[in-house]
């Protein structure tokens, strides 16, 4: 699939905070559109600034958000993140890039994500920006490749970054120690 790192993907709780996520999407001119279901047939919808919002409640609707918003439309998705759909969506979405949660308005500089971030992700952290690669931190954090990536992705949303030595830098900065120099 075909990472749009500029397409907005919210997942929120409520229909509240979607509204308030669509109206700072609105202004910032995004379009907004209830459904997820796509009304281009042209495949890469990104220059259309579309972002389609709705609740996830079957796996039919979940393929449609993820299917959206690999074609680049924006996705604001209300739905539970502790539930099993919630986090397949969750990880389906981190796939493609920066995943937000909830309705507060992301930071720039990543505010203060290093409270946020759970103890497998400030190892695998801590090893990355020890100079380990992700394969070797995930081995000595006893942690599949495939699971320390996607750690990795959650924290790189987190800081609002797009790449994993943006997040190690974020951390280390946020933590207040002082970037490895090579």
């Amino acid at each position: 699939m075909t990472r749009q790192p500029d397409a907005p993907r919210h997942v929120v709780a409520s229909p509240g905070d979607a509204d308030t996520v669509l109206r700072r999407l609105t202004r910032d001119g995004w379009v907004a559109r209830d459904g997820f279901a796509l009304p281009d047939p042209a495949w890469d919808v990104t220059g259309s600034r579309l972002v389609l919002h709705g609740r996830i409640g079957d796996t039919d609707t979940l393929q449609l958000a993820v299917l959206a918003a690999a074609r680049g439309a924006g996705i604001v998705a209300v739905c539970d993140v502790e539930s099993p759909l919630g986090r397949a969506l969750l990880d389906d979405l981190a796939r493609l890039g920066p995943v937000q949660h909830g309705a507060a308005e992301p930071a720039p500089d990543g505010g203060d994500a290093v409270a946020d971030l759970v103890p497998e992700q400030r190892a695998l952290l801590d090893r990355l920006a020890a100079g380990d690669t992700i394969a070797a931190a995930a081995a000595a954090e006893f942690l599949s490749l495939r699971t320390a990536n996607r750690r990795i992705a959650e924290a790189r949303a987190l800081f609002g970054v797009r790449t994993t030595r943006e997040a190690v830098l974020a951390y280390l900065r946020q933590r207040g120690a002082p970037p490895r120099s090579h």
